[in-house]
């Protein structure tokens, strides 16, 4: 007698969908999906989704899609701004306290960016307060790490990436890469960066305003810290006061990440911060 199948049916949608999986699946791909059929379908009954919503949903889709291009990734920005970005990585990146938080490496680092001395200048079109940032990388213990490798950029006083403007800002403006010395110390002179609204011409700006939200991030320099055999950081530090840090666009803001900003002597403003690096492994 052959064995009853499983037709389609709105109570048992996802069992029927999940059920045409092969058996000889990667496991992985196999949790992964089966977990995405499952909370999918209970999510269309959650809300009754009805039809001309699905469409409108797959609008939004292709138009996210079309809005990508080689400078621009609308869907890791929908990622952001839905807080998924930020959930996957503190799911990765669970450190024992005291060490330096990860944050979202955002759309707009490039590799390759000069190196220069450390104490050495970054901001290249003149533009800005400047501001020296400085401390130093230490590991759990506090001992200092020689030899990180320290990736840093910002805006510029505009609001803009260099990336975002070609031919407008000077190439590597407000970007560099420095490497410390056996004390574990850095310094560079650079601006204080200034807050701005992630791009909000295409949907998901469009689904922001429609949610009510607004795009802004509050000011911050990006700091992509490295050495052999520790983590990997991918971090911000976040210009105290500033008044977006309670509503971050993309939920990147934490607490350990907030850095003074005070009265300089020799430049505008100073930052001090120290990173606080993991052994690979821990």
């Amino acid at each position: 007698m052959a064995e009853p199948i499983d037709y389609f049916t709105e109570e048992q949608s996802e069992a029927a969908v999940n059920g045409r999986m092969g058996a000889a699946v990667e496991p992985r791909l196999a949790e992964v999906m089966g977990s995405l059929v499952r909370h999918l379908h209970a999510f269309a009954k959650d809300v009754g989704l009805t039809q001309a919503e699905w469409a409108a949903a797959v609008a939004f889709l292709t138009a996210t899609g079309q809005k990508c291009d080689g400078n621009r990734q609308e869907f890791i920005l929908l990622s952001d701004v839905l807080g998924l970005s930020m959930l996957v990585d503190a799911i990765n990146h669970r450190r024992p306290s005291g060490a330096t938080e990860n944050t979202v490496l955002g759309p707009f680092h490039v590799a390759g960016a000069p190196h220069y001395p450390m104490g050495s200048m970054i901001s290249l079109d003149g533009k800005g307060e400047s501001c020296l940032f400085s401390g130093r990388v230490v590991d759990t213990e506090g001992q200092p790490v020689a030899n990180a490798v320290i990736d840093v950029w910002c805006d510029n006083a505009d609001g803009y990436y260099d990336v975002q403007q070609p031919g407008v800002q000077p190439q590597w403006n407000n970007r560099g890469i420095f490497v410390t010395g056996p004390d574990g110390a850095y310094s560079f002179r650079g601006i204080r960066p200034v807050a701005y609204p992630i791009p909000d011409d295409g949907p998901v700006g469009q689904m922001l305003a429609a949610l009510g939200r607004h795009p802004n991030r509050p000011a911050h320099m990006h700091f992509l810290v490295s050495a052999p055999g520790y983590e990997t950081i991918v971090t911000h530090t976040f210009v105290a006061g500033d008044q977006w840090l309670a509503s971050d666009a993309v939920f990147g803001v934490k607490a350990s990440l907030i850095a003074s900003m005070e009265p300089g002597t020799d430049t505008a403003w100073r930052s001090q911060f120290d990173f606080v690096m993991t052994p690979a492994g821990d």
